[in-house]
């Protein structure tokens, strides 16, 4: 028996990536009922013709809620009997966060506020609030967001402290290959319509993890996590130009001319960082190595300002913080393996049937 029988679990966000992944990985399980909560009726009809055509047996474990999480009421509506929220609904590309960067506030920060206090009322058992290297050492506006509703959800966990009838944490993770928006859609697309690779800098570095790995980083922190940690996975990274040498040579196996493509440098975009940074060394230094995972747990000093500014910690300075150049790297052989474990990828290979239009490259 697992511990999802016979419950109910909401996503806020979940027409996308990552509540894709997560139907594919519980559907068929002795899960009770997912609720699917977003503001985009397309999506979520498309998500319900492909449940119906794929999964018509156990389809009607999905239910389907229209709402915003700005809008508390609406979250209130779906919140009614759950017993478990991974919330995942947020606006997270860099350039439009950049631009709207109260959009940015409003939904990530706020919306997600609005979950977890409607969590609270409704006595949610647990909530997993998913965040971002981009939090860590933030300097775009996505990342600010987002920093900053990791604080949020982390107060909130220690103004409820141990043994609550509600447990929120947070996960972090790097970048998650072919969630929607991601880069390497658009390079296969590149390369199967003869156009060049169009790369910001070929040694900037990224944490490559698979939307799997993203789900099973939540469920570690469901399953693992007390009131305000913080789980972040270890992963490895590559550079941009060791992922697009590993796309070319992958589907040079469809056609050699990819593996021709040209490549061609267009400099970093606005709010880019070289390198990703997944926990500080602030975080390092009271952090707790769980094998696979790093456990951060929250400050829970009170608001007793001499402990802040006379006692400080002279650890800090002796750690380096856990980031996408000193990580594990990837060579190109080690990138085209984890590019196999994309299911886009290995339906363009022919090595599965494909379940959704080769037009869908997103996981």
């Amino acid at each position: 028996m697992s511990i999802f029988k016979d419950k109910t679990l909401l996503i806020t966000g979940g027409t996308g990536s990552f509540g894709n992944a997560v139907l594919r990985r519980f559907l068929e399980s002795d899960i009770k009922e997912i609720r699917i909560f977003s503001r985009d009726e397309k999506k979520q009809d498309d998500m319900r013709h492909h449940l119906q055509a794929q999964y018509s047996d156990v389809a009607g474990k999905v239910k389907f809620y229209i709402g915003n999480v700005r809008n508390r009421e609406s979250v209130d509506v779906a919140m009614r009997g759950v017993d478990y929220v991974f919330a995942a609904a947020a606006l997270k590309q860099v350039p439009s966060c950049e631009f709207f960067p109260m959009e940015a506030t409003m939904t990530n920060v706020v919306g997600t506020h609005n979950v977890l206090l409607s969590a609270i009322d409704h006595e949610v058992k647990n909530v997993v609030v998913l965040s971002t290297d981009k939090a860590a050492y933030p300097i775009n506006a996505m990342g600010i967001s987002k920093a900053l509703m990791e604080k949020v959800a982390i107060a909130k966990g220690r103004e409820l402290g141990q043994g609550a009838k509600t447990t929120i944490c947070c996960t972090r993770y790097g970048n998650v290959m072919a969630s929607r928006g991601s880069v390497i859609p658009l390079w296969v697309e590149q390369i199967e319509q003869g156009k060049p690779i169009t790369i910001t800098d070929p040694n900037m570095t990224r944490f490559m993890m698979t939307l799997d790995d993203a789900v099973d980083l939540v469920i570690y922190a469901f399953t693992h996590g007390e009131n305000g940690d913080l789980f972040v996975q270890k992963a490895p990274a590559a550079t941009l130009d060791v992922l697009a040498q590993a796309l070319k040579e992958t589907y040079a196996q469809i056609n050699p001319k990819y593996g021709e493509t040209e490549v061609r440098v267009i400099g970093t975009r606005h709010g880019e960082k070289l390198y990703e940074t997944l926990v500080t060394r602030e975080e390092m230094a009271k952090a707790i190595d769980m094998g696979d995972y790093y456990r951060i747990p929250c400050d829970n000093r009170d608001l007793n300002y001499d402990k802040f500014f006379t006692d400080g910690s002279e650890e800090v300075s002796k750690i380096e913080d856990y980031h996408s150049h000193n990580t594990g790297r990837l060579d190109v052989e080690g990138m085209k393996q984890l590019l196999l474990k994309l299911r886009f990828i290995r339906e363009d290979l022919g090595l599965i049937p494909r379940s959704k239009g080769k037009e869908i490259r997103s996981e």
